[in-house]
């Protein structure tokens, strides 16, 4: 207890002697406040020195790193990153997880201007439709969040497990978040402005088309992805899906009164020629996709048919809901993921998803919606509606996690551990079920559509492998076998808005303990095809 002298060296305020414990704590307040202050206004004093050095580095070329930064300037890591993120801001660098920073390529050509004047047509021009009874089928949802029983090897979950979890850095940076200046305060309905402009930075780029305006913060990316869906979609109109897709966003539109209507992809995403195809059948005005590390095949979507996508949809005055959930479970061995669909947008045509979720913990449920033109408006009015906005403490310790030097550590730590799991995964299933797996090199054919079973496609990020079973196995049966053997897996008919084409099953690799347990969980799996005689050599 403080009751003379001064505060601790944290706080460098002088404490008058006796003043008492109210007296101290109020000195610490003030002081941690200042410390803020003045940290802020340190970063901004080293982004107006390091903007004057840009001009020493050629565009592309990599600054120097942040402990040489520190060291050079005798700042604090806070300080650095509060620069970084400044100039970020500016369009002057663009910053890596694990690699740095570096010296922004100078815009070629100024950009189109944004034309969003169809959205008017768009969100006014929605036909009734016939209702559609709200019934709803959870059950991919419940067997992707239930907790399996007692020595249960779980193969079918959609988090991290809890040692892959950055469970120290979360802990700081709540406690952190709690002694910032109005963290309990109540925040802005689209959220913190500087978490909104993190999330515009992180979507678009350093320099991107979208700024923090263009954003809202959303209880991570399930709550953004049933926003946008009654936003942009009325009872009993049809919506375009991939076919297969995540069931929590088939299970979100039927609750919504939606029809999911499937197009079909392949090895290089959607096909776009029966993407235009379904639009003119069902006159939908809604496409909902995962370009990268599309749940549950892995497929990336080519580069020819982003641009196709966006095409086709403004052909059809639609809107396009890009569901971005995986783009920070990059694998190591993996090159730079392609930019966002909403990065190449200039018409306003996509509505951006984007969650913190997937790379942290599932009780971080913080995401962001991203639009531009009169479909915000929208957007935050179902948010509001729903759920009034994100807690403002939980959007402050997600400030303080992106903005520390852990956040990076942690995203390659993900990035390795998710490569070693998924190629423990991948090796099992050739050794133990080689009839499913396929041959070893290169990719395989369509997911989802090839005619016969084999070709085990290996996705550069993600957390799942899609295994085509043999025709006429009995999925329900096969996943109950191999709950009895001691594994959880995930049956493949949720993922599917109409018949599926074939039997499969999705196998998580992040959700298991290492990849001594993977291992096991697929010897376990043969047993459980063994014992139903599906054939695994």
């Amino acid at each position: 207890m403080v009751v003379g002298g001064s505060c601790p060296a944290v706080a460098r305020v002088p404490c008058p002697a006796g003043s008492g414990v109210l007296t101290a704590i109020v000195a610490v307040a003030v002081a941690l406040s200042l410390s803020l202050m003045q940290e802020r206004s340190s970063g901004a004093e080293l982004a107006a020195i390091l903007r004057t050095e840009l001009n020493r580095y050629s565009p592309g070329e990599k600054l120097p790193s942040s402990r040489a930064l520190v060291e050079r300037h005798r700042v604090s890591p806070v300080t650095v990153s509060r620069a970084l993120a400044e100039l970020a801001a500016e369009g002057l660098v663009t910053t890596r997880p694990g690699a740095g920073a570096f010296r922004a390529e100078p815009r070629s050509e100024a950009p189109r201007p944004v034309d969003t004047s169809w959205q008017e047509i768009a969100l006014s021009a929605e036909p009734a439709g016939d209702q559609v009874p709200r019934s709803v089928d959870a059950s991919g949802v419940v067997a992707t969040l239930g907790v399996p029983g007692p020595g249960v090897i779980e193969l079918n979950g959609g988090y991290l497990h809890a040692d892959l979890q950055p469970e120290r850095a979360l802990g700081a940076a709540l406690a952190r978040a709690g002694r910032r200046p109005g963290a309990w305060g109540r925040p802005p309905v689209e959220g913190v402005p500087e978490l909104r402009a993190w999330f515009a930075r992180e979507i678009a780029g350093s320099g991107g088309p979208l700024a923090a305006s263009d954003v809202l913060v959303t209880a991570g990316g399930q709550s953004a992805l049933t926003a946008a869906l009654r936003a942009l979609a009325a009872p009993g109109a049809p919506v375009l899906v991939e076919s297969p897709t995540y069931p929590g966003m088939l299970a979100v539109a039927r609750a919504s009164g939606l029809r999911p209507v499937p197009v079909p992809i392949d090895a290089d995403g959607v096909r776009t020629d029966l993407l235009a195809d379904a639009f003119r059948a069902s006159g939908a005005r809604l496409f909902v996709c995962q370009p990268l590390f599309q749940n549950p095949t892995g497929a990336v979507l080519a580069a020819e048919r982003r641009r196709e996508v966006l095409r086709v949809a403004r052909a059809a005055g639609a809107f396009v809901i890009e569901d971005d959930f995986a783009r920070l479970l990059v694998h190591g061995d993996s090159p730079t993921p392609p930019p966002t669909l909403i990065a190449d947008d200039r018409d306003g045509t996509v509505v951006h998803v984007r969650s913190l979720t997937k790379a942290t913990s599932a009780n971080l449920r913080v995401g962001a919606l991203a639009a531009r033109g009169p479909v915000l408006d929208r957007l935050r009015a179902i948010q509001v509606v729903d759920s009034f906005f994100v807690p403002r403490p939980l959007q402050e310790a997600a400030l303080e996690l992106v903005g520390s030097p852990a956040w990076g550590r942690h995203l390659r730590l993900i990035a390795g551990e998710l490569t070693a799991r998924r190629n423990a995964l991948t090796a099992a299933l050739h050794h133990e079920l080689p009839a499913l797996a396929g041959p070893e090199a290169g990719p395989g054919p369509a997911y989802g559509h090839d005619p016969v079973p084999g070709g085990l496609y290996v996705p550069p990020g993600g957390y799942h492998l899609w295994l085509r079973l043999p025709d006429g196995t009995d999925e329900a049966a096969l996943t109950g076998a191999a709950l009895r053997a001691g594994v959880a897996v995930a049956a493949g008919r949720p993922y599917f808005a109409a018949e599926p084409p074939a039997a499969h099953l999705r196998l998580s690799f992040a959700s298991a303990s290492g990849t001594g347990e993977i291992t096991e969980g697929v010897r376990r799996l043969r047993t459980a095809c063994e014992e139903l005689g599906v054939p695994v050599r």
